[in-house]
């Protein structure tokens, strides 16, 4: 994820606001707490039982920053909890800033094939005013690529989050940006509709301030074991 920048606008509503967005968005900038990916490996195997290969891609939130390390992080801890039943290789592609298309490109360079996917991604689509329609393309291009070359059997796509929830985001710049989320995660929704392998993940966590990073706008170790907790889940279920 990436803190937003200049905020583009499909919506009449926000043309008043743009002063106060423009000037809220610079303000959140400056004082963000740029904090970095966690140490740790990003390739493993672990665990006993019917092999499983998996595959995290996205953003900030997939490479887990927020916390110390990759145990604590997404990958580590729906590792850990996989490991339970499957002899799991894994591998982590994400960085802090992907979109939905710079993911496409580095995903288009692995020369392996994975039965399960899990993606985080559409904050910074959010932040950089990706419109529903293309977000919606991308998707599908991203799902193609998943589908068809890496050959997943499943893809749990992680909804974008409910960014008026984030404790960095001040109002109105809070419920712009979670208005747009909401519309980019329909666009979500829509694009999975044609591909059977993939479910829709909607993370709707409690209101704990325990579940937000130091700096307002990342999960923290106890949110990541929520969301691992959901992704094995869905993936023992498959």
């Amino acid at each position: 994820m990436t803190m937003p920048s200049l905020i583009g606008t499909d919506q009449i509503l926000r043309i008043p606001l743009l002063p106060i967005l423009v000037l809220q968005g610079l303000v959140v900038r400056r004082n963000a707490q740029l904090l970095p990916e966690p140490a740790g490996p990003r390739v493993g195997r672990d665990g006993r039982g019917p092999r499983l290969r998996l595959l995290i891609a996205g953003d900030s939130s997939a490479a887990g920053v927020g916390a110390g390390t990759q145990n604590q992080a997404l990958a580590g801890q729906l590792v850990s909890q996989l490991a339970k039943h499957y002899t799991v290789e894994w591998r982590l592609e994400a960085t802090t800033g992907h979109t939905t298309k710079d993911t496409i490109h580095r995903l288009h360079a692995l020369q392996e094939q994975f039965d399960v996917v899990v993606t985080a991604l559409g904050v910074n689509d959010v932040t950089r005013a990706v419109n529903r329609s293309r977000f919606e393309y991308q998707q599908k291009e991203l799902l193609t690529l998943l589908t068809g070359p890496i050959r997943a059997k499943k893809v749990i796509v992680t909804g974008v989050p409910q960014m008026e929830r984030f404790p960095a985001l001040p109002q109105p710049l809070a419920w712009v940006l979670g208005q747009q989320a909401a519309r980019l995660d329909q666009g979500l929704k829509n694009a999975i509709a044609g591909f059977p392998q993939a479910r829709h993940l909607s993370l709707d966590f409690p209101d704990d301030p325990a579940l937000a990073a130091p700096d307002g706008y990342h999960p923290s170790p106890k949110a990541y074991e929520i969301w691992a907790k959901k992704l094995a889940q869905l993936i023992h279920q498959a």
